[in-house]
Order: structure tokens, then sequence, then C-alpha cells
């Protein structure tokens, strides 16, 4: 069996360290490209939603990226802003 010499096993503890530490500070920007992709999801779930059921009264949001992120990150606030902006816009 081969045995590891003090240098060896100081260098594997600090590429065990330095991995630990990316590790660490990349979590957090990670993290948040997770939450982001995940609420511009639900955004989109929710202008699809309101889309299907506004289709029946003749009202329709449209359905992009940009709208999808900010419906996503305000919530229902956000619904309420699109529709507005499009009236709005189109007065």
């Amino acid at each position: 069996m081969m045995e590891l010499t003090t240098e060896q096993l100081m260098l594997v503890a600090l590429v065990g360290l330095m991995l630990l530490l990316a590790v660490h500070f990349l979590w957090r920007p990670i993290r948040w490209i997770f939450i982001i992709a995940f609420n511009s999801l639900l955004g989109l779930l929710i202008l699809w939603a309101t889309n299907f059921v506004g289709a029946f009264v003749g009202f329709s949001l449209p359905l992009n990226l940009f709208t999808a992120l900010l419906i996503g990150f305000l919530g229902i606030p956000g619904l309420i802003l699109v529709t507005a902006l499009k009236y709005w816009l189109l007065m």
C-alpha cells in the first residue's frame, strides 16, 4: 500500500480546503439563479392561466420573458402592473 508523505497530505488538505471555499462562495450566486428560474416559471404559469381564463372574455397579456420575470418577482401585484401597463400603453 502506498503511503502519503507529509507534503502530499498537506497538498490534499489544501486542495480540499480550496474546494470547500469555492463551493461556499459560489453557492449564493447559484442559489439566486435557481430562485430566478423558479420564479420565472411561476410567472409563466400565472400568465398562461390568466390568458387561458381571459380567452373566454377576450382578455390576454403578452407572454414573454420580461412579463414572466416581472410577474415571477412581484406575484399578483406584478400581474396587476402588467395589466395596467397594457391598457395604459394602448390608450
